[in-house]
């Protein structure tokens, strides 16, 4: 073989793609959600806006690239996250095989239902629904059982070390619109969905005492950035010794992506619903700019504590993590202290 056959020959083995064990096709799912400048590969940034899950230290996500950065590319490809998560799997290399064959089982029921149920009898209708009801069941079923474990593991983590880390995530630039080799979502609503019109039929309008509390209070907050302005309180009031003198208000800001808004939205709807139930929440409001995919999360809690802990809740990372694909620009948020004597004279 002369020189050029085998530089030849080289190039056509450079060129072949891996082929990946069964199984590891998640990490391809990964590292195309997380990589928001879609070019192949993820920076720290990238990589810690993903894999932080409140638990690990900013150092300790540091260490754990460079340990997946075998290349020493200061950048992690798919190649690399195979071959380090590939030695971790255990148990769980089966777990990922099986889901990898339910995903495709799953895709080719709803293709097969797609094309023969409009013509199929009422009676075998009837049947498609409610395997689909029941396979939704299952399904769920074990979604719960994992939330549970990884919320244990979580808890049985942070106690270790004593106490909750906050969870550091640095903010990226993305470059506008996410490119075409976004995967289109198989489960994506349909106008007729029943969800879809629970969504539009007026559940995000709060009533109009909240909107214009939370009107008061953003024009405070803009008039305490300005630096000419003078407070002077007609009373001094003297706060106790309490942990409950002030609450907490959060505000979130998310701008997402117009093909999103409304698989966003029903994430937002199970995100509010969670956490107006939880221990310590005084309320959720919502606000939506006018002719712009921009929402306004307001949330009132009885302490910090009370906050922080919520953040390491299940629901609560669902939505932090399905807001990776759902919002265009990273989400800004920002936290303020009031008088709890405020709150209390307000519902009064």
């Amino acid at each position: 073989m002369d020189c050029s056959e085998e530089v030849q020959s080289l190039s056509d083995e450079a060129s072949t793609p891996i082929e990946l064990k069964k199984g590891m096709s998640i990490f391809l799912d990964i590292l195309r959600r997380a990589d928001k400048n879609d070019d192949g590969k993820l920076s720290f940034d990238e990589f810690k806006a993903y894999f932080s899950d409140g638990v690990l230290a900013g150092d300790e996500l540091k260490e754990l690239f460079h340990a997946i950065d075998t290349h020493n590319t200061n950048n992690v490809d798919t190649d690399e996250l195979c071959e380090y998560f590939s030695q971790h799997l255990g148990e769980y290399e089966n777990v990922l095989a099986a889901l990898e064959d339910l995903n495709v089982s799953i895709l080719k029921a709803m293709d097969k239902t797609k094309k023969d149920y409009q013509e199929a009898t009422h009676l075998e209708q009837f049947v498609t629904r409610f395997l689909l009801k029941e396979t939704t069941s299952q399904l769920h079923s074990l979604q719960r059982s994992l939330e549970c474990a990884m919320e244990t593991t979580a808890e049985q983590t942070r106690q270790e070390r004593q106490g909750p880390v906050k969870p550091e995530v640095l903010p990226i630039q993305w470059s506008g619109r996410r490119s075409n080799r976004r995967l289109q979502r198989n489960n994506s609503l349909s106008p007729n969905n029943p969800l879809l019109n629970l969504v539009n039929s007026g559940l995000y309008e709060e009533d109009n005492q909240w909107i214009t509390q939370i009107n008061r209070l953003q024009k405070l907050i803009d008039r305490l950035e300005k630096k000419e302005l003078r407070l002077e309180p007609v009373e001094e009031e003297v706060l106790g010794s309490s942990t409950k003198s002030h609450i907490l208000i959060v505000q979130r800001q998310l701008s997402v992506l117009e093909e999103e808004v409304e698989e966003f939205r029903l994430a937002l709807r199970q995100y509010m619903d969670c956490a107006s139930t939880q221990t310590g929440c005084l309320h959720v409001a919502v606000q939506r700019l006018a002719n712009e995919s921009r929402f306004i999360l307001y949330e009132f809690w009885e302490q910090s504590n009370v906050w922080k802990n919520h953040l390491q809740t299940n629901y609560s990372k669902t939505f932090q993590r399905g807001n990776v694909d759902f919002l265009e620009t990273p989400e800004i948020m920002t936290t303020m202290l009031v008088p709890a004597s405020w709150w209390v004279l307000n519902n009064n």
